[in-house]
């Protein structure tokens, strides 16, 4: 038996915290306008998670997590038939990576994934039961209890980082006059402040730099706030700076009795499977 449901009815956080607390076995998909995501779970215990535009090849996360240079990348390209199961056998051996390497960069990978889902308020989802990955996957269980809590603190962080940079794509950034030595970067600041240009939007940095959205606005928000950078407008855009393009989308609320209704017969019915 399927459970499909909108997202809009039953967010994220709790559909995560229903398979955890009812242990289910079985896959979700969660779809929304422009993307993907299948979870696959195991008594309750998330054991891979994937995007349509993450795919999740173990090639892609060992190469994006440093664990493997371009040539061994092109070198594996040769072996695109070779299973990731395969695949982590054959780098182990040859110690190119170690076992550690790939838990850890596959969990990294993981934890992306769903924390990039707690932000999708459109959409629907499809939960059926029993459903597992092809046995060639590499899985790698990963509890849910401290991913709903950073979740969850990661969604009203995402609405006030929402509220301050509404349209990546309008907005573009300027390096003020306070010395950079006086303030303690991270690796991925610098990424960002490399990437500044009048010419590039906020969401063309982020492109270049590989970032979520959330992750690129937490790290020009922490730059704006320290007064490292300021907001303008880029070379080139004729939309008037300032606006709330790309805001939150209107949506009719919801009285709290109805939203309850329908969550409690979504839980009765996820138990019921």
């Amino acid at each position: 038996m399927a459970l499909k449901g909108n997202l809009r009815d039953f967010n994220t956080t709790q559909l995560l915290n229903l398979v955890s607390l009812a242990k289910k076995t079985g896959s979700m998909r969660l779809e929304t306008n422009d993307d993907f995501a299948n979870l696959f779970f195991k008594e309750g215990i998330l054991i891979k998670a994937t995007t349509q535009k993450h795919p999740g090849r173990l090639a892609d996360i060992l190469f994006e997590a440093g664990k493997l240079t371009p040539e061994q990348m092109q070198a594996i390209s040769r072996h695109a038939n070779l299973s990731d199961k395969a695949l982590g056998i054959d780098l182990i051996k040859s110690r190119i990576v170690s076992q550690q390497d790939i838990v850890h960069s596959v969990k990294e990978f993981m934890l992306n994934v769903v924390y990039s889902l707690f932000s999708w308020a459109e959409g629907t989802f499809l939960f059926q039961q029993g459903v597992l990955p092809p046995n060639d996957q590499i899985i790698v269980p990963l509890n849910l209890d401290n991913v709903i809590l950073e979740g969850s603190r990661r969604i009203q962080e995402h609405e006030r980082l929402m509220e301050e940079l509404p349209d990546l794509t309008v907005l573009a950034l300027k390096v003020t006059d306070k010395p950079l030595r006086d303030v303690k970067l991270t690796p991925d600041d610098w990424r960002v402040i490399s990437h500044i240009h009048p010419r590039n939007t906020i969401e063309k940095i982020r492109q270049a730099v590989n970032m979520d959205e959330f992750q690129i606005r937490k790290i020009v928000y922490g730059m704006l706030q320290a007064g490292l950078v300021e907001l303008t407008k880029p070379e080139g855009v004729k939309r008037q700076f300032g606006s709330r393009i790309g805001g939150k989308k209107e949506v009719s609320p919801q009285t709290p009795a109805v939203k309850r209704s329908v969550i409690e017969r979504l839980i009765t019915r996820i138990k019921r499977i």
